[in-house]
């Protein structure tokens, strides 16, 4: 009885002192990147660790001032928000990003690389980072870096300046050229790159075209990418750093990575338990919609249909004829439809049709009535699709909307339209099939009970990881060995050509040695003969 006593104290003991490790943890955040669509996964993230007791300090582009986070949060806030669009538009000569559909991937590439490089100077030309970069006092004052692993790299260095380790969060799930920030394989025969339209079941051409897109993209980092974020780097860092470490090696010594992606909706593939899916973790339960609102999805007596392209590709911009087809079709149909429209002074709007500047997209989506959803495909507004199993219309536009689409299709919720292609009857038609059609509803839902179906909620998921890393200060030993391969040692190369070697000296040994005998008995003829 004694020895049972004993024992429950030294593990009450053990487990208070590892949670005593994490209480009133103090975070550096840094989510510099002015993404409002990104903001729904730091905000749900940021909540989740203040309101479990942690001290946070965040370096942000928008305010989190309306969540009242109370005294444990401080806010660095970068000001004025940048303006990456402005940029993209004149890199690309756009006049509004319904253009961007014309762009191929390579084009994504110098896109993301433009965005990436200029906010992330401008965040770090910013007086309060610079004083961040600049204290005197470093040791002890934060446990954790918390970070976006979205093209800020650059940002990494604090944890060198503070000695301290890392964790990011991808708020677009798996990316490729992940592989070599963890050290594993990711196999581009059936892994899609992430700009791709292409799904897990390729045909040949299509992984000839993945392949390549792939490869194109890695080269792209290590030899055009890299070096330019080194340069930001050094500038911002090498004043205050002996030795400023390069961004190939910093994501190297990342110790989890969050990222906003969970099955079904992401392609299976080779991972590490470093690697942490928390997808679906902006989703709370919904909340009461507006009066005008509730009132419009409740008299739906014909379902309804909510339209949302996002918070960066805005309706109100879309070409006069598109606008013009789009309310035709609209009208037409016995559902009511509620669209997000930046301008709501929008004229000969059909009595079924509902505009707002700004919609709750989530808590629409949670009611009964909704039976279609017309997204551009985005990672955050699929999820929510999903978890609320409405069968989607997807207008895909860049980036990994495209994948995000096709994996809808391939699973049976969702059908996909090019913005440039859509004419009248292919719009009425793919609203009534997705509404008339039961096999579209019976998906969805299948969908949404395994994306539901998970061992922790995905905030809870998420903070215990940061936890974690903060309790073991770091985690070495999830850390892949391949890591400290060479490129030709971690692709077997050495190995190949070790076997090939082989092979290859056995061949012409064998080959001597035929000759030899064949040699020896032409010999021995002749003797006979003569």
């Amino acid at each position: 009885m004694q020895i049972r006593l004993l024992f429950s104290l030294l593990l009450a003991g053990t487990l208070y002192s590892q949670l005593k490790s994490t209480e009133g943890s103090k975070i550096l955040a840094v989510y510099a990147f002015p993404g409002k669509s990104h903001f729904m996964m730091h905000t749900a993230l940021i909540r989740e660790l203040v309101e479990s007791g942690h001290q946070v300090t965040m370096v942000t582009a928008f305010t989190l001032e309306k969540e009242k986070l109370g005294s444990n949060y401080t806010e660095i806030l970068i000001e004025p928000v940048y303006d990456f669009w402005h940029d993209v538009k004149l890199n690309f000569g756009a006049q509004h990003l319904f253009e961007l559909t014309r762009m191929t991937n390579y084009d994504f590439l110098k896109m993301l690389e433009i965005i990436g490089l200029k906010t992330t100077e401008h965040a770090l030309r910013q007086p309060k980072v610079q004083a961040l970069i600049n204290a005197e006092q470093k040791d002890g004052v934060f446990d954790l870096l918390l970070a976006e692993q979205f093209y800020q790299e650059a940002f990494l260095a604090l944890a060198h300046l503070y000695k301290i380790p890392v964790v990011t969060t991808s708020t677009l799930g798996y990316e490729n050229h992940m592989s070599q920030m963890m050290g594993l394989i990711t196999p581009w025969s059936f892994v899609p790159h992430g700009f791709m339209p292409f799904t897990d079941r390729m045909s040949f051409l299509e992984r000839v075209k993945n392949s390549y897109a792939s490869f194109y993209e890695d080269m792209d980092r290590l030899l055009n990418y890299f070096p330019k974020m080194d340069a930001v780097t050094r500038e911002f860092f090498g004043p205050v750093l002996a030795e400023v470490p390069k961004v190939k090696h910093m994501e190297r010594e990342i110790s989890v990575m969050l990222l906003n992606s969970h099955a079904p909706l992401t392609t299976a593939r080779p991972t590490v338990d470093a690697m942490v899916p928390v997808g679906g973790m902006h989703i709370y339960p919904p909340k009461p919609l507006p009066a005008d609102m509730q009132a419009f999805l409740d008299g739906a007596t014909e379902g309804a249909i909510f339209f949302s392209l996002g918070s960066n590709v805005q309706s109100k911009d879309m070409p006069v004829e598109m606008l013009r087809l789009f309310l035709q079709v609209f009208g037409s149909l016995k559902q009511r439809v509620l669209w997000k429209f930046e301008d709501e002074s929008i004229r000969q709007l059909p009595e079924n049709v509902m505009v707002r500047k700004w919609l709750p997209q989530a808590d629409i989506l949670a009611h009964r009535n909704v039976k279609v959803f017309i997204t551009h495909g985005g990672l955050f507004g699929t999820q929510e699709g999903v978890h609320y199993a409405v069968p989607m219309l997807g207008i895909p536009f860049y980036c990994d909307q495209h994948l995000n689409m096709n994996k809808a299709v391939l699973g049976g919720y969702a059908i996909s339209l090019h913005f440039q292609s859509i004419t009248e009857e292919i719009l009425r038609h793919s609203l009534n099939h997705l509404i008339h059609n039961a096999t579209y509803k019976e998906n969805v839902q299948r969908v949404s009970d395994i994306f539901r179906d998970r061992p922790q909620e995905p905030r809870k998921s998420a903070v215990y990881w940061i936890e974690y890393v903060i309790r073991h200060r770091g985690a070495p030993h999830m850390r892949s060995a391949g890591l400290d391969l060479n490129w030709f040692q971690f692709y077997l190369l050495d190995v190949i050509a070790f076997v090939a070697i082989i092979a290859l000296a056995g061949i012409m040994a064998l080959s001597l040695a035929i000759r030899l005998l064949m040699g020896s008995n032409k010999k021995h003829k002749k003797a006979k003969q003569n």
